[in-house]
């Protein structure tokens, strides 16, 4: 192992002293990511910091770094935006190198004709969208994080967005990629609609969570954008049980909104939904295109929410302009990093997906098991959750959860609340048949279940792991459990 002043050294010898960071608080703040928080906000960092954050200028810059790296056994942590939740940015091995794409943010090729954008990683998504917008187009991919999140990091996770019933996720927009592996190889696959060569390679990379290789540039499917034609539906619910039941026949009869939602009474009083419609679940959709195909969605949504005599219409105008506020950019960073300070109140979340025949199961088994088990309950200041990706065959659950941590200093937060809440979902999930992820990535703090995650099939994705970085130099502790 070379000491960390030559790592630094080596570092700025292959890509200049300006691309090499040592600074102590930047080392600190990329030690983390926002599983961390309020160790953040009270400025407590535990963890190893990095010997360098290293910004590369292009693939062949990253292949130097990594083909360093590999040759030393560095480990490395790939990072674009930052936005991550789940703790993939951790650096959890003394004198990591951090391998920073954000500088690497040229938009290629907007191709109108092909319907095709080309970006680098460090493009950050709001950005490439007003870009293409331009053109009357769409990426169709948009997060809560769009302000915030980056190509590489979208895709290394594999992200969805708020119009994924219509869209897809990110897997489902990608088109070709280019990706750099520990042995220092660019790899690029081709941009073509569709091939039958093989297995689809391109899901080696999506998804990798930076386990694996270095995504440098990105090429995404284009749609036409009807921003005009826009519409909002809602409905007051009287449970999650006849709500998904509504939200299934919709999805399940063809018609395809941009957004479907349904939140709990809990969760939905923390967006104000409890102003309209008090102890209610509120389901809602959106439609988005042409105006024949919104107007038929609308018309169809109707007809089936007419079946259920419980049910209650929401003005649509209300949704809307609640929708238009949700995203999340740095000025609510801020916001949120201070209240924490103020008040000690801090919220997660933990999502997952199941069948439609087991959802509401997990739901319910979830919630119950918290309230029965979690040991510091008193101090839970919130336990709902929603529902926001819908598929023919289910769909996924957003557990969110507010605590308070007035009686534990910031140190043992992990440990007392985030962790074995996180826990209780994942379990019960998983024992109910779901999946213990939907798209937030496994990071470091699921991979104690990736192998019941993936039962017979982890052979293949272990195999990915020997293959592909025989040396375990990249993001050591994400998504491949390792011991403690």
């Amino acid at each position: 192992m070379l000491s960390r002043q030559a790592i630094v050294d080596q570092l700025t010898h292959l890509v200049g002293k300006d691309r090499v960071i040592t600074d102590e608080p930047v080392l600190r703040e990329n030690s983390v990511d926002r599983y961390r928080k309020v160790q953040a906000v009270f400025g407590i960092y535990e963890l190893p910091l990095p010997a360098a954050v290293v910004k590369p200028a292009d693939a062949a810059q990253v292949s130097a770094i990594l083909k360093f790296a590999d040759r030393h056994g560095i480990n490395c942590v790939p990072k674009t935006g930052g936005s991550a939740t789940e703790g993939g940015l951790e650096t959890i091995v003394k004198n990591s190198i951090v391998l920073d794409g954000s500088d690497m943010n040229r938009i290629i090729e907007i191709n109108p004709t092909a319907m095709l954008v080309t970006a680098q990683c460090g493009v950050n998504l709001e950005v490439l969208e007003n870009q293409v917008r331009r053109h009357g187009l769409t990426i169709g991919h948009s997060p809560q994080s769009k302000p915030l999140a980056m190509m590489g990091g979208l895709v290394a996770t594999r992200s969805i967005g708020q119009f994924s019933t219509l869209y897809g996720g990110i897997e489902d927009m990608v088109v070709g990629l280019e990706a750099v592996f520990p042995d220092g190889e660019i790899t690029r696959i081709k941009n073509v609609p569709r091939r039958a060569c093989g297995p689809d390679i391109r899901h080696v990379i999506i998804g990798n969570e930076g386990a694996l290789c270095f995504i440098t540039e990105i090429t995404l499917k284009l749609y036409r954008y009807y921003p005009e034609n826009n519409s909002f539906q809602a409905y007051a619910m009287p449970n999650m049980s006849s709500g998904f039941d509504l939200l299934r026949e919709v999805i399940t009869a063809g018609y395809r909104p941009s957004m479907a939602r349904l939140y709990d009474a809990q969760d939905g009083a923390q967006h104000g939904f409890d102003q309209f419609a008090p102890d209610r679940c509120v389901l809602m959709f959106m439609g988005e295109g042409p105006a024949p195909i919104v107007r038929a969605t609308a018309d169809g949504i109707e007809e089936i929410a007419a079946r259920y005599p419980d049910q209650d219409p929401i003005d649509g105008r209300i949704i809307e302009n609640w929708f238009n506020h949700l995203n999340w950019g740095p000025e609510k960073v801020m916001e949120e990093r201070e209240l924490i300070r103020k008040t000690l109140n801090t919220g997660f979340t933990t999502e997952v997906s199941g069948n439609w025949d087991c959802i509401y199961p997990i739901y319910r088994n979830v919630l119950d098991r918290i309230q029965r088990d979690f040991p510091h309950g008193e101090d839970l200041t919130l336990l709902g959750g929603h529902s926001s990706h819908s598929y023919q065959t289910g769909t996924n659950l957003y557990f969110v959860y507010d605590y308070n941590i007035k009686k534990c200093p910031p140190e043992q937060e992990l440990a007392t609340y985030h962790i074995p809440l996180n826990a209780m979902i994942v379990e019960e999930t998983l024992k109910a048949g779901g999946s213990m992820v939907h798209h937030h990535g496994i990071g470091k703090y699921r991979t104690p279940w990736t192998r019941q995650e993936h039962g017979s099939a982890y052979y293949i994705l272990d195999r990915l792991k020997q293959v592909f970085d025989p040396n375990g130099i990249m993001n050591k502790g994400t998504i491949f459990p390792v011991d403690k």
